[in-house]
């Protein structure tokens, strides 16, 4: 199946955004926020996935037509989209905005991986109307802690091995979430490490950070997430 796609903008930053849809009517429509990479192969296989369960996707974009060739240009892009945290919720919000417009009248969910991961994490924090989000190895420090109720459900699936997220960071997300009274649940997988969703990198090389039963073991809680939020 071949993704649309679509143009839309925050302020005067052009984005596009990947979009598909079910045959059929779909159960809700699901945000999905990329790696730090930007879209890859990986991210658009885990967005088939959820067209074949019966969900309307749109793959988001972080940096519009200065998206990253390479890790070393992957890096210096996030770390210029997250300088500056107010500005990078807008950037995030945007392709919240999209997806209702598109989908609107049906319920609305989102999920990420890596940078994506963090991504949902602040749309919640930031009290955007969201049945559900699930975040995938995602990083969870913040510049901007949640300070009032958060509505949507939060799934968090994380590699306990993860050296971008150590566990001083776990125990300050949940305090964190504690404080706003959030419903969370927290995933974490003993010895695996950043990334563990993806079996492949961008290249196409094989990601040693892969790690087969936690893949399965996260997706499986997200689809048990959203069919209890959508039932």
């Amino acid at each position: 199946m071949a993704f649309e796609k679509v143009g839309y903008a925050d302020g005067a930053v052009e984005l596009t955004a990947l979009s598909a849809c079910p045959e059929s009517t779909p159960r809700g429509a699901v945000a999905i926020y990329p790696t730090f990479m930007n879209s890859t192969p990986g991210v658009e296989a885990k967005a088939q996935a959820l067209v074949d369960a019966g969900y309307a996707v749109l793959v988001g974009d972080f940096y519009g037509p200065e998206s990253p060739a390479d890790f070393d240009a992957a890096f210096v892009a996030m770390a210029r989209l997250r300088s500056e945290p107010l500005a990078m919720r807008r950037r995030l919000a945007a392709t919240l905005d999209l997806l209702r417009s598109r989908h609107p009248g049906i319920p609305h969910l989102a999920i990420g991986f890596c940078l994506g991961g963090m991504a949902v994490l602040e749309m919640a924090r930031a009290g955007e109307d969201l049945l559900a989000v699930a975040s995938f190895h995602g990083l969870l420090e913040t510049a901007l802690p949640a300070a009032k109720p958060i509505t949507p459900r939060i799934l968090v699936c994380h590699g306990d091995a993860d050296a971008m997220v150590p566990r001083k960071q776990v125990i300050g997300f949940w305090e964190e979430m504690d404080a706003v009274k959030a419903e969370w649940h927290f995933h974490s997988y003993a010895g695996v490490e950043h990334g563990f969703t993806m079996s492949h990198r961008p290249d196409g090389s094989a990601n040693p950070a892969h790690d087969a039963s936690a893949e399965r073991q996260s997706w499986a809680a997200m689809h048990s997430l959203f069919d209890e939020v959508l039932a």
